[in-house]
């Protein structure tokens, strides 16, 4: 039953898909998009380069941090040390690109560690808030059965804290392929070298063309990620 439903929502999604870019087809023309396919394939892998590497990033610092965050130790210091983590997202992302160009020069490297600061808040908020709604009950069970602190994280914790996490994680990654066209400003590949040019030459299709590729990437890693929930957690995940 479970694998059916999956396979009708991926069929919805695939579909849905399809029908935006038929629409994109209608409006710009095959011919536009055959001239820039080249671009549109390349420019599609440097920024899933971008987005993988500055994701993977935030993932290793990220969910370590709201787990520690969670234990009874440090929730008193939580609210304070999320701070720290908000940095990405109180700037603006232009700043954080700027003051990551000048301390790391200009290309990947300095549009990595911007990405990576600006997804660091979702996936630490809600790894943190997702272990603290445990109910404690379950806690309390874990503990009368024998769990270690260690298994009751892995079986109990982490498991029923698993929706909550994945919609951070979701959030994230939503934010760092919205945000990564910017990167083109500090010499970085993305859909960024379409949108930016088709301003700045009033090239209406050329910015559409970079716009709706970026709005496809976001939604294909969404549908992604949550397949990939209902698949770890069908009977929880959003």
């Amino acid at each position: 039953m479970q694998d059916s439903t999956l396979l009708k929502r991926a069929g919805l999604a695939a579909l849905f898909i399809v029908a935006v870019l038929a629409l994109l087809v209608w409006g710009l023309g095959i011919d536009t998009i055959k001239a820039r396919q080249v671009d549109l394939l390349y420019l599609g892998q440097q920024h899933l380069t971008l987005v993988f590497w500055s994701m993977l990033f935030a993932l290793a610092v990220g969910i370590p941090s709201g787990i520690l965050l969670s234990r009874p130790f440090a929730r008193r210091w939580a609210e304070y040390v999320m701070q720290i983590f908000n940095v990405g997202n109180t700037l603006p992302p232009l700043a954080v690109l700027a003051l990551a160009m000048v301390v790391i020069g200009i290309g990947d490297r300095p549009a990595i560690v911007a990405l990576f600061l600006a997804s660091l808040l979702p996936i630490v908020r809600n790894t943190y808030s997702g272990l603290c709604a445990v109910p404690a009950s379950l806690i309390e069970a874990a503990n009368g059965i024998g769990m270690t602190k260690g298994q009751r994280l892995r079986q109990v914790e982490i498991p029923n804290a698993w929706p909550v996490i994945l919609s951070g994680i979701r959030i994230a990654t939503a934010i760092n392929v919205g945000t990564a066209p910017l990167a083109f400003l500090i010499g970085a590949s993305s859909y960024g070298e379409l949108i930016f040019p088709g301003i700045y030459l009033n090239d209406f299709p050329t910015l559409i063309l970079g716009a709706a590729a970026t709005a496809l990437f976001a939604l294909i890693l969404d549908m992604l990620l949550a397949g990939l929930g209902r698949i770890v957690s069908p009977h929880t995940a959003a």
